[in-house]
């Protein structure tokens, strides 16, 4: 029998010893005192190391997100957000249309612009929702409505446009718009959700219900091809899978609650659309016959399979180029 020596076991004579498993490894090196020891196995002294430490803090500060600079609605009376940055770009021109040019949308444009005067003057006024068929100048509306406000208003309105996709930063945007002064027209272009979106809940806190709210000096308008902001399918979904159909549905529409005016745009008639043809033409001074412009513009929107205020436009475009006439935005 092996012999046992304090928990050891002894190997009888003439049997083979096994390697121990640390046998033939580096030593664990000695701690250095007084110094460091850097990866190469070198001896860092404390003079080395400060450099080290400052190059390592350096260049974590420039890794590290900049404080957003500070917001100056003086610069122009119209911005982009741009969320990434969280910076307000100055828009030295905007590209808008006059409101005489707007033709077939008298009723909700006399709303949209009574409702931007009220907020100009310091009146209550709701956030408006334009929502109705493409191309008939709900974009178009919000602009030329912040143009007419401006002209009439001692003190002019700031257009800050935010895209749709920097929707989940709008919280962000207004708590940097909260403290300044000057008035906000808040403008979200096509705006729309699609099934995995969440942010529209984000939207619907900002808009009304959150403890925060609104800023005094902020009103929001949002233009959509859809009166609800969801598509009809994503909502039937939701009908069909629910266990309260009722209450799921609610819940997606309620975002759309939220705005207090809704103001519809529907397709236009051929007499609008010859309205707005020969108001384009007026304008810019393009010198056509009444009966030819009408036909050309007619067979134009057959050609494109619909009438609305930006098949006009296109069709007006073409016609300058054919006449060799330059279109003056500036008239």
């Amino acid at each position: 029998m092996p012999a046992r020596h304090k928990g050891r076991t002894t190997p009888p004579a003439g049997s083979p010893i096994r390697e121990n498993k640390y046998q033939g490894r580096a030593a664990c090196p000695a701690p250095v005192r007084g110094g460091h020891r850097d990866p190469a196995g070198g001896n860092m002294s404390d003079d080395d190391l400060g450099p080290l430490l400052a190059r390592i803090a350096a260049a974590l500060e420039r890794l590290a997100p900049r404080d957003a600079p500070d917001v100056d609605l003086g610069a122009a009376d119209a911005f982009v957000w741009l969320a990434e940055s969280e910076w307000l770009e100055p828009v030295p021109e905007v590209n808008r249309v006059g409101l005489d040019l707007l033709k077939g949308i008298d009723r909700v444009r006399d709303i949209l612009l009574e409702n931007t005067r009220r907020f100009a003057a310091g009146l209550p006024a709701n956030n408006a929702l334009l929502w109705g068929a493409r191309g008939m100048g709900k974009s178009s509306l919000v602009k030329a409505v912040h143009a007419e406000t401006n002209r009439e208003a001692p003190a002019p309105l700031a257009l800050v446009e935010i895209h749709r996709e920097d929707i989940a930063s709008l919280p962000r945007l207004l708590g940097r718009l909260r403290g300044v002064r000057r008035r906000c027209l808040l403008f979200c272009d096509d705006l729309s959700f699609d099934a995995s979106d969440t942010s529209y809940k984000s939207l619907k806190a900002v808009l009304e219900g959150g403890i925060e709210g609104r800023p005094d000096n902020i009103l929001f308008y949002a233009t959509s091809n859809r009166r609800h902001l969801m598509p009809r399918d994503m909502m039937e979904n939701e009908r069909s899978t629910a266990i309260n159909p009722a209450e799921a549905v609610e819940e997606k529409v309620s975002l759309s609650d939220r705005f207090g005016l809704w103001l519809g745009f529907h397709t236009c008639s051929q007499d609008d659309y010859f309205a707005m043809v020969e108001g384009y033409a007026r304008h810019y001074g393009l010198e056509v016959d009444d009966e030819a412009l009408r036909r050309q513009a007619a067979e134009w929107a057959v050609t494109r399979g619909a009438r609305s205020g930006r098949v006009a436009w296109q069709f007006i475009q073409d016609l300058a180029g054919r006449l060799a006439r330059p279109l003056d935005p500036r008239r």
